[in-house]
Protein backbone atom coordinates (compact mmCIF):
# COMPACT_ATOMS: atom_id res chain seq x y z
CA UNK A 1 0.00 0.00 0.00
CA UNK A 2 1.24 3.50 -0.49
CA UNK A 3 2.24 5.66 2.28
CA UNK A 4 0.39 8.61 3.50
CA UNK A 5 2.47 11.85 3.06
CA UNK A 6 1.19 14.02 6.52
CA UNK A 7 1.62 18.12 6.03
CA UNK A 8 3.89 19.99 7.80
CA UNK A 9 1.09 22.54 7.60
CA UNK A 10 -1.95 22.07 10.06
CA UNK A 11 -5.57 21.88 8.13
CA UNK A 12 -7.44 23.04 11.07
CA UNK A 13 -8.19 22.78 14.64
CA UNK A 14 -9.68 19.78 16.59
CA UNK A 15 -13.08 21.32 18.02
CA UNK A 16 -13.82 20.12 21.46
CA UNK A 17 -17.62 18.84 20.85
CA UNK A 18 -16.39 15.10 20.86
CA UNK A 19 -16.50 15.36 24.80
CA UNK A 20 -18.90 18.64 25.54
CA UNK A 21 -20.69 16.05 27.07
CA UNK A 22 -21.47 12.27 28.22
CA UNK A 23 -24.76 10.55 29.08
CA UNK A 24 -25.33 8.43 32.13
CA UNK A 25 -28.55 6.73 33.82
CA UNK A 26 -31.04 8.34 35.76
CA UNK A 27 -29.95 11.21 38.04
CA UNK A 28 -30.82 9.30 41.15
CA UNK A 29 -27.96 6.83 40.29
CA UNK A 30 -24.91 9.25 40.63
CA UNK A 31 -25.77 9.01 44.62
CA UNK A 32 -23.97 5.81 44.21
CA UNK A 33 -19.85 5.36 45.27
CA UNK A 34 -19.66 2.99 42.30
CA UNK A 35 -21.00 5.95 39.73
CA UNK A 36 -18.99 8.51 41.64
CA UNK A 37 -15.69 6.39 41.28
CA UNK A 38 -16.17 5.72 37.55
CA UNK A 39 -16.88 9.37 36.93
CA UNK A 40 -13.81 10.53 38.85
CA UNK A 41 -11.94 8.29 36.69
CA UNK A 42 -13.65 9.17 33.06
CA UNK A 43 -12.90 12.87 34.28
CA UNK A 44 -9.31 11.64 35.18
CA UNK A 45 -8.84 10.25 31.79
CA UNK A 46 -10.75 11.63 29.44
CA UNK A 47 -12.84 15.01 30.92
CA UNK A 48 -15.86 15.22 29.40
CA UNK A 49 -17.33 19.41 29.97
CA UNK A 50 -21.34 18.21 30.47
CA UNK A 51 -22.90 15.55 31.89
CA UNK A 52 -26.74 14.68 31.14
CA UNK A 53 -29.41 12.01 32.31
CA UNK A 54 -32.99 11.32 32.97
CA UNK A 55 -34.93 11.64 35.94
CA UNK A 56 -33.90 14.93 37.38
CA UNK A 57 -37.49 15.71 38.33
CA UNK A 58 -38.54 11.83 39.20
CA UNK A 59 -40.40 11.11 42.47
CA UNK A 60 -36.60 9.31 43.33
CA UNK A 61 -35.03 12.24 43.36
CA UNK A 62 -37.56 13.53 45.55
CA UNK A 63 -37.83 17.34 44.34
CA UNK A 64 -41.46 17.93 44.29
CA UNK A 65 -43.14 16.58 47.27
CA UNK A 66 -46.92 16.74 48.40
CA UNK A 67 -48.64 16.13 52.02
CA UNK A 68 -51.17 14.49 53.11
CA UNK A 69 -53.55 17.55 53.37
CA UNK A 70 -52.28 18.75 49.70
CA UNK A 71 -49.31 20.86 50.66
CA UNK A 72 -46.30 21.45 47.81
CA UNK A 73 -43.16 21.42 49.05
CA UNK A 74 -39.93 21.55 46.75
CA UNK A 75 -37.27 19.64 48.09
CA UNK A 76 -33.35 19.75 46.60
CA UNK A 77 -31.78 17.80 48.88
CA UNK A 78 -30.38 15.01 46.59
CA UNK A 79 -30.36 17.32 43.55
CA UNK A 80 -27.65 19.47 45.67
CA UNK A 81 -25.99 16.23 46.35
CA UNK A 82 -25.41 15.46 42.83
CA UNK A 83 -24.74 18.74 40.98
CA UNK A 84 -22.03 19.56 43.65
CA UNK A 85 -20.40 16.26 43.19
CA UNK A 86 -20.40 16.77 39.22
CA UNK A 87 -19.37 19.96 39.81
CA UNK A 88 -15.84 19.05 42.25
CA UNK A 89 -15.57 16.04 39.23
CA UNK A 90 -14.94 19.40 36.51
CA UNK A 91 -18.18 18.53 34.73
CA UNK A 92 -21.30 20.52 34.58
CA UNK A 93 -25.01 19.39 33.74
CA UNK A 94 -26.65 19.31 30.95
CA UNK A 95 -30.04 19.80 32.46
CA UNK A 96 -32.88 17.56 31.05
CA UNK A 97 -36.13 18.56 32.55
CA UNK A 98 -37.87 15.06 32.93
CA UNK A 99 -40.05 13.01 33.66
CA UNK A 100 -43.16 13.62 35.25
CA UNK A 101 -43.85 14.01 39.16
CA UNK A 102 -46.35 11.14 40.33
CA UNK A 103 -48.43 14.30 41.95
CA UNK A 104 -48.62 15.77 38.81
CA UNK A 105 -49.31 13.51 36.54
CA UNK A 106 -52.42 12.84 34.16
CA UNK A 107 -51.50 9.45 33.85
CA UNK A 108 -50.08 6.41 34.73
CA UNK A 109 -47.88 5.58 31.85
CA UNK A 110 -44.28 4.61 32.51
CA UNK A 111 -41.03 4.17 30.76
CA UNK A 112 -38.34 1.70 32.13
CA UNK A 113 -38.29 -0.42 35.29
CA UNK A 114 -38.11 2.53 37.55
CA UNK A 115 -41.30 3.41 36.11
CA UNK A 116 -40.32 6.99 34.80
CA UNK A 117 -43.86 8.65 34.59
CA UNK A 118 -44.61 10.30 30.09
CA UNK A 119 -47.83 11.20 30.92
CA UNK A 120 -48.19 16.02 30.63
CA UNK A 121 -49.33 17.58 33.95
CA UNK A 122 -52.70 17.23 35.01
CA UNK A 123 -52.19 21.58 35.79
CA UNK A 124 -49.88 23.34 33.84
CA UNK A 125 -49.56 26.08 36.32
CA UNK A 126 -47.97 23.68 38.80
CA UNK A 127 -45.64 22.24 35.76
CA UNK A 128 -44.84 25.96 35.51
CA UNK A 129 -44.21 26.40 39.00
CA UNK A 130 -42.10 23.59 39.61
CA UNK A 131 -39.82 24.32 36.99
CA UNK A 132 -39.57 27.60 37.81
CA UNK A 133 -39.00 26.29 41.58
CA UNK A 134 -35.71 24.19 40.08
CA UNK A 135 -34.39 26.84 37.86
CA UNK A 136 -34.53 29.43 40.65
CA UNK A 137 -32.85 26.85 43.12
CA UNK A 138 -29.72 26.16 41.15
CA UNK A 139 -29.20 30.23 39.89
CA UNK A 140 -29.08 30.66 43.76
CA UNK A 141 -27.25 28.34 44.53
CA UNK A 142 -24.91 27.84 42.03
CA UNK A 143 -25.11 31.59 40.38
CA UNK A 144 -27.05 33.35 37.33
CA UNK A 145 -23.83 33.28 35.41
CA UNK A 146 -22.48 29.76 35.82
CA UNK A 147 -26.22 28.45 35.57
CA UNK A 148 -26.23 30.56 31.93
CA UNK A 149 -23.93 27.96 30.84
CA UNK A 150 -25.79 24.81 31.31
CA UNK A 151 -27.97 23.79 28.84
CA UNK A 152 -31.36 23.03 29.85
CA UNK A 153 -33.24 20.27 27.68
CA UNK A 154 -37.27 19.90 28.07
CA UNK A 155 -38.09 16.24 27.77
CA UNK A 156 -36.41 13.49 26.28
CA UNK A 157 -37.77 11.70 22.98
CA UNK A 158 -41.39 13.11 22.88
CA UNK A 159 -41.58 11.36 19.16
CA UNK A 160 -41.44 7.76 20.90
CA UNK A 161 -44.67 7.00 22.53
CA UNK A 162 -42.53 4.85 24.93
CA UNK A 163 -41.26 8.43 26.24
CA UNK A 164 -44.25 10.65 26.50
CA UNK A 165 -47.83 10.16 26.01
CA UNK A 166 -49.22 8.70 22.59
CA UNK A 167 -45.92 11.01 21.38
CA UNK A 168 -48.89 13.76 20.95
CA UNK A 169 -46.18 15.84 19.24
CA UNK A 170 -48.90 19.39 19.66
CA UNK A 171 -49.03 18.15 23.44
CA UNK A 172 -45.03 18.53 23.94
CA UNK A 173 -44.67 21.76 21.56
CA UNK A 174 -47.43 23.21 24.42
CA UNK A 175 -45.30 21.45 26.81
CA UNK A 176 -41.95 23.03 25.59
CA UNK A 177 -43.43 26.90 25.17
CA UNK A 178 -44.83 26.65 28.78
CA UNK A 179 -41.16 25.50 29.61
CA UNK A 180 -39.12 27.71 27.99
CA UNK A 181 -40.77 30.70 29.16
CA UNK A 182 -40.93 29.61 32.39
CA UNK A 183 -37.36 29.40 31.92
CA UNK A 184 -36.39 32.80 30.38
CA UNK A 185 -38.92 34.47 33.36
CA UNK A 186 -36.16 33.30 36.18
CA UNK A 187 -33.33 34.43 33.87
CA UNK A 188 -33.47 36.00 30.33
CA UNK A 189 -29.71 34.50 29.74
CA UNK A 190 -30.40 30.91 30.21
CA UNK A 191 -30.08 28.47 27.42
CA UNK A 192 -33.34 26.72 26.65
CA UNK A 193 -33.99 23.91 24.15
CA UNK A 194 -35.39 20.42 22.43
CA UNK A 195 -36.73 18.35 20.97
CA UNK A 196 -34.78 15.83 21.61
CA UNK A 197 -35.99 13.71 18.95
CA UNK A 198 -35.13 10.20 18.97
CA UNK A 199 -33.58 8.52 15.05
CA UNK A 200 -36.18 8.40 12.29
CA UNK A 201 -38.55 11.19 13.53
CA UNK A 202 -36.76 13.84 11.08
CA UNK A 203 -40.20 14.93 9.74
CA UNK A 204 -40.90 16.84 13.54
CA UNK A 205 -38.08 19.57 12.58
CA UNK A 206 -40.53 21.24 10.26
CA UNK A 207 -43.39 21.49 12.92
CA UNK A 208 -41.42 22.20 15.75
CA UNK A 209 -39.56 24.84 13.80
CA UNK A 210 -42.73 26.65 12.51
CA UNK A 211 -44.29 26.35 15.90
CA UNK A 212 -41.80 27.92 17.61
CA UNK A 213 -41.76 30.49 14.97
CA UNK A 214 -44.85 31.64 15.30
CA UNK A 215 -45.86 31.98 18.48
CA UNK A 216 -42.00 33.32 19.16
CA UNK A 217 -41.06 31.04 21.68
CA UNK A 218 -37.60 31.16 23.57
CA UNK A 219 -35.26 28.17 21.79
CA UNK A 220 -31.37 28.70 22.27
CA UNK A 221 -30.35 25.19 20.49
CA UNK A 222 -31.84 22.03 19.24
CA UNK A 223 -31.12 17.93 20.33
CA UNK A 224 -31.62 15.13 18.82
CA UNK A 225 -30.53 11.32 19.12
CA UNK A 226 -28.46 8.94 16.98
CA UNK A 227 -28.45 5.19 16.69
CA UNK A 228 -27.78 3.17 14.21
CA UNK A 229 -28.64 -0.35 15.34
CA UNK A 230 -32.04 -2.67 13.67
CA UNK A 231 -35.08 -4.01 15.56
CA UNK A 232 -34.37 -6.00 18.87
CA UNK A 233 -33.89 -9.67 19.03
CA UNK A 234 -34.85 -10.32 22.49
CA UNK A 235 -33.38 -13.52 24.14
CA UNK A 236 -33.43 -14.05 28.30
CA UNK A 237 -31.17 -11.37 29.73
CA UNK A 238 -29.80 -9.47 26.39
CA UNK A 239 -30.92 -8.11 22.91
CA UNK A 240 -28.87 -8.79 19.62
CA UNK A 241 -29.26 -6.40 16.91
CA UNK A 242 -27.91 -5.63 12.95
CA UNK A 243 -25.86 -2.40 12.63
CA UNK A 244 -25.76 -0.22 10.04
CA UNK A 245 -22.51 1.33 8.17
CA UNK A 246 -20.80 3.71 11.21
CA UNK A 247 -21.09 6.88 8.30
CA UNK A 248 -25.16 6.18 9.11
CA UNK A 249 -24.77 7.81 12.53
CA UNK A 250 -22.52 10.82 10.90
CA UNK A 251 -25.56 11.35 8.38
CA UNK A 252 -27.76 11.66 11.86
CA UNK A 253 -25.62 14.26 13.26
CA UNK A 254 -26.00 16.34 9.84
CA UNK A 255 -29.54 15.69 9.94
CA UNK A 256 -31.21 18.75 12.05
CA UNK A 257 -29.16 21.31 10.35
CA UNK A 258 -30.40 19.91 6.71
CA UNK A 259 -34.41 19.70 7.72
CA UNK A 260 -33.97 23.43 9.20
CA UNK A 261 -31.88 25.09 6.72
CA UNK A 262 -33.85 28.12 5.65
CA UNK A 263 -36.11 28.35 8.80
CA UNK A 264 -35.45 30.43 11.95
CA UNK A 265 -33.59 28.06 13.82
CA UNK A 266 -30.77 27.05 10.71
CA UNK A 267 -27.75 28.71 12.77
CA UNK A 268 -28.43 27.91 16.04
CA UNK A 269 -26.33 25.23 18.17
CA UNK A 270 -27.02 21.29 17.23
CA UNK A 271 -26.68 18.36 20.46
CA UNK A 272 -26.82 14.98 19.78
CA UNK A 273 -27.51 14.48 23.59
CA UNK A 274 -27.43 11.01 23.24
CA UNK A 275 -25.69 8.73 20.14
CA UNK A 276 -24.41 5.00 20.04
CA UNK A 277 -24.64 2.17 17.77
CA UNK A 278 -27.28 0.07 19.48
CA UNK A 279 -29.98 1.69 21.52
CA UNK A 280 -30.40 -1.30 24.20
CA UNK A 281 -28.35 -1.30 27.54
CA UNK A 282 -28.12 -5.17 27.11
CA UNK A 283 -26.55 -5.70 23.76
CA UNK A 284 -22.58 -7.29 23.81
CA UNK A 285 -21.79 -5.07 21.28
CA UNK A 286 -21.09 -2.32 23.57
CA UNK A 287 -18.62 -4.58 25.21
CA UNK A 288 -16.30 -5.36 22.37
CA UNK A 289 -13.13 -4.54 20.64
CA UNK A 290 -15.30 -3.89 17.11
CA UNK A 291 -17.67 -1.49 18.71
CA UNK A 292 -14.21 0.86 19.21
CA UNK A 293 -13.59 0.05 15.34
CA UNK A 294 -16.68 0.92 14.69
CA UNK A 295 -17.03 4.25 16.58
CA UNK A 296 -13.56 5.56 15.66
CA UNK A 297 -14.76 7.25 12.54
CA UNK A 298 -17.40 8.78 14.11
CA UNK A 299 -15.44 9.97 17.18
CA UNK A 300 -12.90 11.29 15.00
CA UNK A 301 -15.39 12.92 11.98
CA UNK A 302 -18.07 14.59 13.87
CA UNK A 303 -16.57 17.39 15.34
CA UNK A 304 -16.94 19.45 12.21
CA UNK A 305 -20.79 18.59 12.14
CA UNK A 306 -22.52 19.54 15.51
CA UNK A 307 -21.43 21.42 18.89
CA UNK A 308 -21.98 18.42 20.32
CA UNK A 309 -22.32 14.67 20.21
CA UNK A 310 -23.09 13.35 23.97
CA UNK A 311 -21.97 9.09 24.03
CA UNK A 312 -24.48 7.25 25.94
CA UNK A 313 -23.22 6.32 28.98
CA UNK A 314 -19.97 6.70 30.94
CA UNK A 315 -20.70 3.74 32.97
CA UNK A 316 -22.86 0.52 33.53
CA UNK A 317 -24.16 1.85 36.34
CA UNK A 318 -27.38 1.71 34.82
CA UNK A 319 -30.86 0.41 34.87
CA UNK A 320 -33.40 0.90 32.72
CA UNK A 321 -33.91 -2.70 31.93
CA UNK A 322 -33.63 -3.38 36.04
CA UNK A 323 -30.64 -4.70 37.32
CA UNK A 324 -28.08 -6.11 35.02
CA UNK A 325 -27.67 -9.92 35.65
CA UNK A 326 -23.98 -10.25 34.83
CA UNK A 327 -20.99 -7.99 35.00
CA UNK A 328 -20.41 -7.90 30.92
CA UNK A 329 -24.13 -7.51 29.71
CA UNK A 330 -24.10 -5.30 26.92
CA UNK A 331 -24.27 -2.37 28.83
CA UNK A 332 -24.08 1.08 27.40
CA UNK A 333 -20.95 2.29 29.70
CA UNK A 334 -17.35 3.14 28.39
CA UNK A 335 -16.76 2.04 31.83
CA UNK A 336 -18.21 -1.59 33.51
CA UNK A 337 -19.36 -1.70 37.24
CA UNK A 338 -16.75 -1.32 39.28
CA UNK A 339 -14.51 0.74 36.95
CA UNK A 340 -12.91 -1.94 34.47
CA UNK A 341 -12.11 0.03 30.78
CA UNK A 342 -14.50 -1.28 28.01
CA UNK A 343 -12.29 -1.38 24.38
CA UNK A 344 -14.68 2.22 23.53
CA UNK A 345 -13.46 3.64 26.65
CA UNK A 346 -9.96 3.51 25.33
CA UNK A 347 -10.82 5.24 22.34
CA UNK A 348 -11.90 8.33 23.81
CA UNK A 349 -9.20 8.24 26.22
CA UNK A 350 -6.79 7.78 23.12
CA UNK A 351 -8.67 11.34 21.60
CA UNK A 352 -8.43 13.04 24.85
CA UNK A 353 -4.25 12.73 24.32
CA UNK A 354 -4.04 13.61 20.51
CA UNK A 355 -3.68 16.83 20.54
CA UNK A 356 -5.39 20.32 19.21
CA UNK A 357 -3.51 20.83 15.73
CA UNK A 358 -5.09 18.72 12.73
CA UNK A 359 -2.80 17.71 10.30
CA UNK A 360 -4.43 14.80 8.43
CA UNK A 361 -7.60 12.77 8.40
CA UNK A 362 -8.05 9.51 6.49
CA UNK A 363 -10.63 6.69 6.69
CA UNK A 364 -8.75 5.15 8.75
CA UNK A 365 -6.69 7.44 10.64
CA UNK A 366 -6.60 11.18 12.19
CA UNK A 367 -2.66 13.03 12.74
CA UNK A 368 -2.73 16.11 15.11
CA UNK A 369 0.57 18.06 16.53
CA UNK A 370 0.32 19.42 20.05
CA UNK A 371 1.20 22.40 21.38
CA UNK A 372 4.82 21.13 22.71
CA UNK A 373 5.74 19.70 19.60
CA UNK A 374 4.60 16.35 19.99
CA UNK A 375 3.24 14.69 16.93
CA UNK A 376 0.10 12.29 17.87
CA UNK A 377 -1.82 9.37 15.54
CA UNK A 378 -5.21 7.70 16.16
CA UNK A 379 -5.52 4.70 13.59
CA UNK A 380 -8.04 2.46 13.49
CA UNK A 381 -9.20 -1.04 11.03
CA UNK A 382 -12.30 -0.03 8.92
CA UNK A 383 -15.67 -1.93 9.89
CA UNK A 384 -18.62 -2.06 7.87
CA UNK A 385 -21.57 -2.67 10.32
CA UNK A 386 -23.64 -5.76 9.78
CA UNK A 387 -23.65 -6.12 5.88
CA UNK A 388 -20.21 -4.58 5.42
CA UNK A 389 -17.06 -7.16 4.92
CA UNK A 390 -15.73 -9.44 7.72
CA UNK A 391 -12.82 -7.53 8.48
CA UNK A 392 -9.29 -9.18 7.70
CA UNK A 393 -6.95 -10.27 10.58
CA UNK A 394 -4.77 -7.39 9.72
CA UNK A 395 -4.44 -3.72 8.62
CA UNK A 396 -1.69 -1.32 7.71
CA UNK A 397 -1.33 2.15 7.75
CA UNK A 398 1.44 3.94 6.78
CA UNK A 399 2.31 7.32 6.91
CA UNK A 400 5.20 9.77 6.72
CA UNK A 401 4.67 12.16 9.76
CA UNK A 402 6.68 15.74 10.14
CA UNK A 403 8.77 15.97 13.26
CA UNK A 404 11.55 17.85 14.32
CA UNK A 405 14.69 16.60 15.79
CA UNK A 406 17.13 14.07 14.90
CA UNK A 407 15.53 11.39 16.40
CA UNK A 408 12.04 10.26 17.43
CA UNK A 409 10.95 8.24 20.70
CA UNK A 410 7.39 6.52 19.36
CA UNK A 411 5.25 5.24 22.00
CA UNK A 412 2.22 3.30 20.74
CA UNK A 413 -0.91 1.68 22.37
CA UNK A 414 -3.11 -0.97 21.37
CA UNK A 415 -6.27 -2.42 21.65
CA UNK A 416 -7.89 -5.11 19.51
CA UNK A 417 -9.87 -8.54 19.88
CA UNK A 418 -6.57 -9.91 22.61
CA UNK A 419 -5.13 -6.47 23.94
CA UNK A 420 -6.53 -3.99 26.10
CA UNK A 421 -9.94 -5.82 25.58
CA UNK A 422 -10.99 -6.93 29.12
CA UNK A 423 -14.29 -8.52 27.61
CA UNK A 424 -12.37 -10.88 25.75
CA UNK A 425 -10.60 -12.21 28.93
CA UNK A 426 -13.81 -12.14 30.83
CA UNK A 427 -14.57 -15.04 28.64
CA UNK A 428 -11.62 -16.50 28.87
CA UNK A 429 -12.41 -16.66 32.77
CA UNK A 430 -15.24 -18.83 32.13
CA UNK A 431 -17.76 -15.26 32.28
CA UNK A 432 -17.97 -15.09 35.80
CA UNK A 433 -21.48 -13.15 36.78
CA UNK A 434 -20.11 -11.99 39.95
CA UNK A 435 -16.21 -11.78 39.51
CA UNK A 436 -14.21 -12.04 42.81
CA UNK A 437 -11.85 -9.74 44.13
CA UNK A 438 -8.45 -11.41 41.88
CA UNK A 439 -11.10 -11.97 38.95
CA UNK A 440 -11.32 -8.17 38.89
CA UNK A 441 -7.91 -7.40 39.66
CA UNK A 442 -7.35 -9.44 36.51
CA UNK A 443 -9.93 -7.48 34.64
CA UNK A 444 -8.33 -4.21 35.27
CA UNK A 445 -4.98 -5.78 33.85
CA UNK A 446 -5.85 -6.71 30.48
CA UNK A 447 -8.00 -4.08 29.91
CA UNK A 448 -5.02 -2.00 30.14
CA UNK A 449 -3.52 -1.50 26.46
CA UNK A 450 -0.46 -3.43 25.05
CA UNK A 451 2.31 -0.87 24.99
CA UNK A 452 5.50 -0.68 22.96
CA UNK A 453 8.22 1.82 22.48
CA UNK A 454 10.96 2.53 20.36
CA UNK A 455 13.57 5.57 18.78
CA UNK A 456 13.23 6.29 15.35
CA UNK A 457 15.29 8.23 13.06
CA UNK A 458 14.00 11.69 11.71
CA UNK A 459 15.03 11.75 8.15
CA UNK A 460 14.76 15.02 6.37
CA UNK A 461 11.93 16.21 8.98
CA UNK A 462 9.72 12.92 8.71
CA UNK A 463 9.28 10.05 10.37
CA UNK A 464 8.02 6.98 8.55
CA UNK A 465 5.43 4.88 10.55
CA UNK A 466 4.65 1.77 9.77
CA UNK A 467 1.38 0.27 11.70
CA UNK A 468 0.31 -2.93 11.42
CA UNK A 469 -3.17 -3.45 13.12
CA UNK A 470 -4.72 -6.68 14.07
CA UNK A 471 -8.51 -7.30 13.88
CA UNK A 472 -10.76 -4.78 15.19
CA UNK A 473 -7.30 -2.35 16.47
CA UNK A 474 -7.93 1.11 17.50
CA UNK A 475 -3.84 2.36 17.82
CA UNK A 476 -2.76 5.45 19.94
CA UNK A 477 1.01 6.47 18.49
CA UNK A 478 2.82 9.50 20.24
CA UNK A 479 6.10 10.79 18.36
CA UNK A 480 8.09 12.76 20.77
CA UNK A 481 11.13 14.64 19.26
CA UNK A 482 14.59 13.12 20.93
CA UNK A 483 17.32 16.16 21.67
CA UNK A 484 20.09 13.38 23.08
CA UNK A 485 21.94 14.88 26.30
CA UNK A 486 25.46 14.38 27.48
CA UNK A 487 25.90 12.70 30.80
CA UNK A 488 30.15 12.54 31.27
CA UNK A 489 30.93 8.81 31.71
CA UNK A 490 28.08 6.93 31.09
CA UNK A 491 28.33 4.49 27.90
CA UNK A 492 25.83 2.30 27.54
CA UNK A 493 27.99 -0.25 25.20
CA UNK A 494 29.45 -0.97 28.70
CA UNK A 495 26.57 -2.70 30.12
CA UNK A 496 26.96 -6.52 30.39
CA UNK A 497 24.69 -7.61 27.45
CA UNK A 498 24.51 -4.57 25.39
CA UNK A 499 24.67 -5.25 21.92
CA UNK A 500 23.76 -1.98 20.18
CA UNK A 501 25.01 1.28 20.34
CA UNK A 502 21.83 3.45 19.12
CA UNK A 503 21.17 5.01 22.25
CA UNK A 504 24.68 6.32 23.36
CA UNK A 505 25.21 10.00 22.50
CA UNK A 506 26.62 10.84 19.26
CA UNK A 507 30.24 11.69 20.53
CA UNK A 508 30.10 7.94 22.15
CA UNK A 509 29.11 6.17 19.27
CA UNK A 510 32.44 4.41 17.13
Amino acid sequence: MSRVTVPGEPIGRLSESWRHCVGTGRMNLALRADYQESLAKVQRDIGFRYIRGHGLLSDDMGVHRVSGDGVTRYSFTYVDQVFDRFLELGVRPFVELGFMPTALASGEDTVFWWKGNITPPTDPDEWAALVRAVVRHLVERYGAAEVRTWPIEVWNEPNLPGFWKDADQQAYFRLYELTARTVKDVDAGLRVGGPAISPGSDEWWAPFAEFVTRHDVPIDFVSRHAYTSGPAQHVPFGTYQTLDAPEALLDQFAAPRKHLAGTALADLPVHITEYNSSYRPDNPIHDTAYHAAYLAPVLTGGTELVDSYSYWTFCDVFEEENVPTSWFHGGFGLLTHRQVPKPTYHLYAFMARMGTTVLARGRDHLVCATDDGRVTVLAWQPVGGTDGPDAPERHEVRLSVPLTGPRAFVRRERVNEHDGNAFGAWRELGRPRSPSPRALDVLRDCARPALEHRQAPVVAGRVDLDLTLARHEVTFVELVPVHPEHHEGLDDRRLLGASDDRLAAPHERP
